[in-house]
């Protein structure tokens, strides 16, 4: 099936085309990754010797659109670096993959945002911390110079500009979609401006002070009025869409690092989301490049390509019960 363009095209003056150059344009923080693999984690104060150590850039939007230009996408993100060594890397590392960088704002004197991430080896389990350095500004987006993309990702971290972004988004008729994992800023003011809210259970329960999908989705449809989707890590994941719910399971695998595991069902949602796929397809294709992802360490590093996930459905794999 092929992409159906999103109705709010359908408003543009008759005999007017819009060009789209861009499958994906992304606007979220672009962090070094520094991950260290540890055998448990330690009692607080003690010391312990690293099995494994990645060195690579990372964030939620930058990786989904690593993770979609390796299912064949053309994308390009938006992020602020300093112009030091880990913005250095974190361009370099985003380039190779394809991902266009030609909207990378660098902020002179700067430092870049650095993350250091701990993966206990036994069970998975991640712990991280995050510097921010270099932030974006609404007056840094200039909206005027940037390509029309099909799909338009945000985190929320720079906020305003984010919203800013959005506007723009809903006024050329990009998908507009959103991500977030944990409860920090408050993100709630960009929720009408969003097509299609994609939430962790981490943020969903204690935002709607509920503790299952079904209520946290209802609760959070008063903001939102596009599609939503909670995430549950091996639960699974719930859908609402044109006022149904739907639900699917995870697949079971033996997870060596569930860093980036979000990142990477967010690339397979948002493929078959821009293949026209319905809501089963989109959390099954999300499902199985998260599954694939939590084998592999590192939450870039890990993102498959869209041959092998097809491979790894076709294997029929065992769903969680």
């Amino acid at each position: 099936m092929t992409y159906r363009p999103h109705p709010r095209n359908k408003a543009k003056r008759a005999g007017a085309k819009t060009v789209r150059t861009l499958d994906a344009l992304g606007l979220g923080i672009m962090p070094l990754d520094i991950l260290f693999t540890i055998n448990l984690f330690p009692e607080p104060g003690g010391k312990l010797d690293a099995t494994s150590m990645i060195l690579q850039g990372g964030g939620p939007v930058p990786n989904v659109m690593v993770g979609l230009a390796r299912f064949g996408l053309k994308t390009a993100v938006i992020t602020a670096v300093g112009d030091d060594y880990a913005g250095e890397i974190g361009l370099r590392e985003i380039a190779k993959d394809h991902v266009r960088t030609d909207w990378v704002i660098v902020k002179r004197g700067e430092a870049s945002d650095t993350a250091i991430g701990f993966v206990e080896e036994q069970s998975g389990r991640r712990t991280i911390a995050l510097h921010r350095g270099a932030w974006v500004k609404p007056r840094d987006v200039r909206t005027d110079r940037l390509p029309i993309p099909r799909l338009l990702h945000l985190d929320g971290r720079d906020l305003e500009a984010c919203m800013k972004l959005a506007r723009w988004g809903r006024k050329v008729g990009a998908i507009v979609t959103f991500d977030i994992g944990s409860m920090r800023n408050d993100v709630s003011p960009i929720f009408p401006l969003v097509d299609h809210l994609i939430v962790a259970d981490s943020y969903a329960f204690p935002f709607t002070g509920t503790n299952s999908a079904p209520e946290a989705i209802g609760k959070l449809s008063k903001h939102c009025k596009g599609t939503i989707v909670v995430t549950e890590g091996i639960a699974g994941s719930t859908g609402f869409e044109n006022g149904a719910l739907t639900r699917f399971r995870s697949f079971k695998v033996t997870n060596v690092d569930t860093t980036g595991a979000g990142d990477a069902f967010h690339t397979g949602y948002f493929f078959a989301l821009l293949k026209g796929k319905p809501m089963v397809e989109r959390l099954r294709l999300g499902a199985a490049t998260a599954a694939l992802k939590c084998t592999r360490p590192g939450a870039r590093t890990g993102i498959p390509t869209l041959a092998q996930v097809m491979n790894f459905l076709r294997k029929d794999p065992e769903i969680y019960a």
